[in-house]
C-alpha cells in the first residue's frame, strides 16, 4: 500500500481523494506546523512514498535525505520557495504547487488592501469604535481619488496581470510595470506601458503592487534605497512573500514619511512583524489571508491531491516545478 504524508490538516475532498486510491494517509494531529526536526521524525516513522506540504515546511536537503522512499512533495500552495528544487532535480523528485489555488482572490484582496488605505477604512472604523464621532465634519479623514492615478506593477504573472486589469479597466488608472519578461498581452489589452528597471517603476507610480516569487534575486526586493526612490505620497502593496519587503526599512520610511502608506498581507519574519510595525496608523495589514475562500481552499486541496495520484500512478504530476 501506497503511503502519503500530510503535514497539516487540509480540506478533506484531498485526503478523500487520496483514500480513495486506496492510500494509506497520515496527518499531523498538532494544529501547527511542524518545526523542521519534528516532521523529519514523523518522516522516518514509515517508507512514505508522497509528502503533502504547506508553504510553512521548509522541504530542505535534511528533509528529502530523511525520506529516501519519497517520490514527490506535493506543496499546497501557490509560491514554492520553501522547496529545494535543486536537490529534488537531482534526486529525480518531484515537487509540486497549486498555481491557480486563490490566485484571483488575491488580486481582489489587493485592491481590498488598496481601497482601505486610500478610503481609510480601517481608520474610520476605529475611529468610531473609539467613540470619536460627533457627526459629519467636512475635514475628517479625506481620502485619495485613485482614478488617473499611476499604478505600478512589480511582476505580471497570473495575479500582477489581474491587478493591473482591476486597476486599468475598474479604476480608470493608468498602468506602468516591471518584469523580468514582457508582458506583451498585458500591453496590448490592457495599455500597460513596460519599463526595464525596478527604479523607473517605483519613481513614477503613485500605488506599487508587488508580485513576484521569493527567491535570491527577489530577496529585499524592495530595500531602503528603492523606498527612497518612491513618492512621498506612495503606497506599497505587498500579497506576495513577506521577504521580498525589508520590513525593517519599511518601517523606517513610513515613520519618516519617506512613503505615505502601505498594505501587507505577508511579512518578512512571519509569523512575528518587524518592531514598529504593528504602531503605524498609515498601514493595513492582514494575517496572510489573501487567498482565503472556502473556494480556493478546495481548488488547493483537490489540485495537491491530483498531483500526489499523477506521480503514484506513474504519471508526471501536471503542476511539476522541478524542471
Amino acid at each position: 500500500m501506497k503511503k502519503v504524508y500530510i503535514t497539516r490538516q487540509i480540506p478533506e475532498v484531498g485526503i478523500k481523494m487520496l483514500i480513495d486510491k486506496g492510500y494509506e494517509v497520515d496527518i499531523n494531529k498538532e494544529d501547527r506546523p511542524l518545526t523542521k526536526d519534528e516532521l523529519m521524525q514523523e518522516l522516518k516513522k514509515k517508507d512514505y512514498d508522497a509528502v503533502l506540504t504547506l508553504l510553512t515546511d521548509i522541504i530542505d536537503a535534511d528533509v528529502i535525505n530523511a525520506v529516501p522512499s519519497v517520490k514527490i512533495f506535493a506543496n499546497y500552495a501557490i509560491g514554492y520557495n520553501n522547496l529545494d528544487i535543486k536537490i529534488a532535480k537531482e534526486k529525480g523528485i518531484y515537487m509540486s504547487n497549486t498555481p491557480s489555488g486563490g490566485a484571483e482572490r488575491v488580486a481582489e484582496h489587493t485592491w481590498a488592501l488598496i481601497l482601505a488605505l486610500t478610503c481609510r477604512i480601517v481608520e474610520g472604523d476605529l475611529y468610531l469604535r473609539n467613540g470619536k464621532y460627533k457627526g459629519w465634519d467636512p475635514m475628517l479623514l479625506h481620502g485619495e481619488r485613485i482614478e488617473g492615478m499611476t499604478l505600478g506593477i512589480i511582476g505580471t504573472g497570473r495575479i500582477g496581470a489581474n491587478v493591473a486589469r482591476k486597476g486599468k479597466f475598474g479604476f480608470g488608472m493608468n498602468v506602468v510595470y516591471y518584469d523580468v519578461k514582457r508582458n506583451e498581452e498585458l500591453e496590448k489589452e490592457d495599455a500597460a506601458k513596460f519599463y526595464s528597471t525596478v527604479e523607473e517603476v517605483l519613481k513614477i507610480s503613485d500605488i506599487v503592487s508587488i508580485h513576484v516569487p521569493l527567491m535570491e534575486s527577489t530577496h529585499h526586493l524592495i530595500n531602503s534605497d528603492r523606498l527612497k526612490i518612491m513618492k512621498p505620497s506612495a503606497i506599497l502593496i505587498n500579497t506576495s512573500r513577506g521577504p521580498v519587503i525589508d520590513e525593517n526599512a519599511l518601517v523606517s520610511a513610513l515613520k519618516n514619511g519617506i512613503i505615505k502608506g502601505a498594505g501587507l498581507d505577508v511579512f518578512e519574519f512571519e509569523p512575528d512583524l518587524a518592531k514598529g510595525l504593528i504602531e503605524l496608523s498609515k498601514i493595513v495589514i492582514t494575517p496572510h489571508i489573501a487567498s482565503a475562500t472556502e473556494e480556493a481552499r478546495l481548488e488547493m486541496s483537490t489540485v495537491s491531491a491530483q498531483n500526489i495520484i499523477d506521480c503514484l500512478e506513474g504519471i508526471a504530476p501536471r503542476n511539476n516545478v522541478v524542471l
